[in-house]
């Protein structure tokens, strides 16, 4: 709120594409300046989560100006933060060690089924319990299973808490997301790929009222 606050004050002057990119910048990079300060000098044995910390930023000042011009917003920022997102995930899957995926088989699977069966059975009840169409309730869990980029920021929070008191069990964790990341994105991406072809989102076999998963995914 510190930052979100004056945020979309100033946006609400409507400073344009350029104004509108340096505040947000600034808003991020002083979000992020006071984590760090917190984590470092504040806090000594918890650690803030730099990106809820974004996430907090990003609710209070778009809810400060209006939906029209936040949408803009989000267009102009979109380049930025696809940029942000690349380098965001490529920075947590450097460290990560691919020698330790065969030391992690039993937990490469357990995590891979568990994710995939809570994804599917667990979209498949919320869309029947909101009264969804059937293509919903039936191919939005396929569609859901693509991850490596969530499983890569959570694998460096854990990691990171983890590496001073349980190495061996950081390495267990990086060992075994590795492994889930470079298999479930191969099988993951099918399966996401036949979801939309089932539901007539994209060519290929097709039940009626596709559209309807391509809105309950956006």
């Amino acid at each position: 709120m510190i930052t979100g606050i004056p945020a979309g004050m100033l946006l609400k002057k409507k400073p344009g594409k350029a104004g509108t990119l340096l505040i947000l910048v600034s808003g991020i990079t002083l979000t992020a300046a006071i984590g760090l300060f917190f984590n470092r000098v504040v806090f000594t044995n918890i650690t803030l989560n730099y990106m809820l910390m974004g996430v907090s930023f990003s609710a209070v000042f778009s809810n400060r100006i209006p939906q029209r011009q936040l949408e803009q917003t989000t267009t102009w920022f979109h380049p930025i933060l696809g940029v942000s997102l690349l380098a965001a995930i490529v920075d947590l899957g450097a460290p990560l060690d691919y020698h330790l995926i065969l030391g992690a088989g039993l937990y490469t699977f357990v995590y891979i089924a568990s994710r995939v069966f809570g994804k599917y059975f667990g979209a498949r009840a919320g869309a029947r319990a909101t009264h969804m169409p059937a293509t919903v309730q039936k191919y939005l869990g396929l569609t859901l299973l693509p991850h490596s980029g969530v499983s890569l920021v959570f694998t460096g929070i854990v990691c990171s808490v983890l590496a001073a008191s349980q190495p061996e069990l950081s390495s267990l964790v990086k060992g075994t997301i590795a492994a889930a990341a470079v298999i479930n994105e191969i099988i993951a991406v099918i399966a996401a790929k036949k979801g939309f072809e089932l539901a007539g989102e994209i060519g290929g076999s097709s039940e009626s009222g596709g559209s309807a998963l391509t809105e309950k995914l956006s």
